[in-house]
């Protein structure tokens, strides 16, 4: 048999072989598996995502129950899990196991970093200066009021004015007083005392922790003393609904007019209006009494399990760029984080339920003005202590300097552990 011969049976047989054509070629895919929650991210952009990175199958995974649980368990088992996963507001909690996931610097991050509000960004690094996890969206706060209660009372209804009247917290609870001298004992001026808390440490720059990890609660100037300070005072002036949010209580409350106002984070524009479809219209935006603050917002991490770290981080940066930001807003109401997001004219379409106002002015203002903030690793322990004792003095009429005691020594046991 001739050599060429011998050659092109060998050739044959080696496509033959390998289900390959001598005129094409199949190229093997990079598997990408993302862990998200229901609207965590934008469905369609992961889609999109897919057309734009042809040589990556994404597998995108839509995880129920307690998602951050499940994150745990893995990061426990120390194999297994996703390429990329989302992190709500309790990325702080994975701090302690940073060297679990990728340093986002070490991927490109820095080249990105100017296109994102600065306190955003900071809230995904570690104090030592590792970047854990990407910014997703923000949950900026506002003052939620009806106008049409409020001009009942003698209070103004414009967004403007309301805030001029209501910069302070202590000017709030003032006008909440005059509000219900007005309209009778059937209306209160919030909703509950838990509520109030979470906002005022919302507004401030460390709330349980400074960046070495020292618990500051007992320092009398600290925010935390003073968001409860003021938490208790509205409770004590009887301004409180005490119907706690996620309730029937609360959807029931807010439906029937029973509360005329409070401070929420951007996300809760569609929870009200879910709530409380028969007060459409009557609703209005302004800036929150005591500041501007953040309550929400999630992230995205890349496992340090992944063997394809750097696809994956391409894939994130496509998907929070700030043109898809945009597009995630109005298909999933995830406010942005990038900057330039937050000047685009969608950001400025009017609101029928908020009677015509277009209340993402509003809270593009409270984004830009956010303090960088510190809540440390263990915020979601403290803070399920304090709520508790809150509870107690407006539900069960405990002695505030008494509660306040006990949740300090409820908390340093929970430190030593």
């Amino acid at each position: 048999m001739a050599k060429h011969t011998i050659l092109s049976v060998i050739l044959m047989i080696v496509i033959i072989m390998t289900g390959c054509s001598p005129h094409s070629t199949t190229e093997k895919k990079t598997t990408l598996t993302i862990w998200y929650w229901n609207r965590g991210l934008d469905d369609k952009l992961i889609e999109a995502a897919r057309t734009k990175f042809p040589n990556v199958q994404i597998v995108a995974q839509k995880v129920g129950g307690d998602f951050k649980s499940k994150l745990k368990t893995t990061l426990a088992a120390g194999s297994g899990g996703p390429d990329i996963i989302a992190f709500n507001d309790w990325v702080t909690e994975m701090f302690p196991n940073a060297d679990r996931f990728y340093d986002l610097y070490k991927l490109g991050a820095r080249d990105i970093e100017k296109d994102y509000l600065d306190w955003k960004w900071k809230l995904g690094v570690t104090p030592q200066g590792r970047m854990v996890a990407l910014p997703i969206d923000t949950g900026p706060t506002a003052l939620y009021y009806r106008a049409d209660l409020f001009k009942q009372a003698g209070l103004p209804s414009d967004p403007a004015e309301v805030h001029k009247l209501m910069g302070t917290w202590d000017e709030y609870f003032a006008a909440g007083k005059k509000l219900q001298d007005a309209l009778g004992g059937g209306v209160k001026l919030t909703d509950n005392i838990g509520s109030i808390y979470t906002q005022v440490n919302a507004q401030s720059e460390n709330i349980y922790f400074s960046k070495d990890n020292a618990f500051i609660g007992e320092d009398p100037s600290s925010s935390m003393r003073k968001a409860w300070d003021l938490a208790v005072k509205a409770s004590g002036m009887g301004l409180l609904a005490d119907a706690n949010g996620g309730t029937p209580e609360w959807s029931a409350a807010m439906n029937t007019g029973k509360i005329a106002s409070f401070v929420g984070a951007v996300w809760n524009k569609e929870v009200l209006q879910q709530a409380a479809p028969d007060t459409a219209g009557k609703w209005r935006v302004a800036r929150a009494p005591g500041g501007d603050g953040n309550n929400g917002g999630s992230f995205l991490a890349i496992m340090g399990t992944s063997k394809h770290p750097n696809e994956a981080f391409q894939i994130i940066k496509w998907i929070q760029n700030p043109e898809n930001q945009i597009k995630s807003f109005a298909d999933v109401n995830l406010f942005p984080s990038a900057k330039v997001a937050l000047e685009a004219p969608v950001m400025r379409q009017k609101e029928a339920f908020f009677g015509g106002q277009a209340t993402g002015e509003v809270f593009t203002e409270s984004a830009l003005n956010v303090k960088p903030a510190y809540f440390g690793p263990r915020y979601v322990n403290i803070n399920g202590i304090v709520n508790r004792q809150l509870q107690s003095v407006s539900s069960q009429g405990k002695d505030p300097g008494k509660a306040w005691h006990d949740a300090l020594q409820r908390i340093n046991k929970e430190l030593l552990r």
